[in-house]
């Protein structure tokens, strides 16, 4: 998989994985899907992911 395949399976698995924790953990956890969001939505303007960041730091392939 190259770098954008793992952006999106990463951001799905946080966002499935956060709403799962805010329906049956704590409703706090709804903000970390706010926060995913916002971050998607930021990264479309700016062009600058800090997820992105990290997997080319780790060397997952462009």
């Amino acid at each position: 998989m190259r770098i954008n395949e793992w952006l999106r399976a990463i951001a799905g698995t946080f966002v499935m994985a956060s709403v799962a924790l805010g329906h049956w953990v704590h409703p706090g956890f709804y903000l970390f899907t706010a926060f995913i969001g916002a971050n998607l939505l930021q990264s479309a303007f700016t062009g600058w992911c800090p997820m992105v960041a990290l997997l080319r730091t780790l060397g997952v392939e462009e």
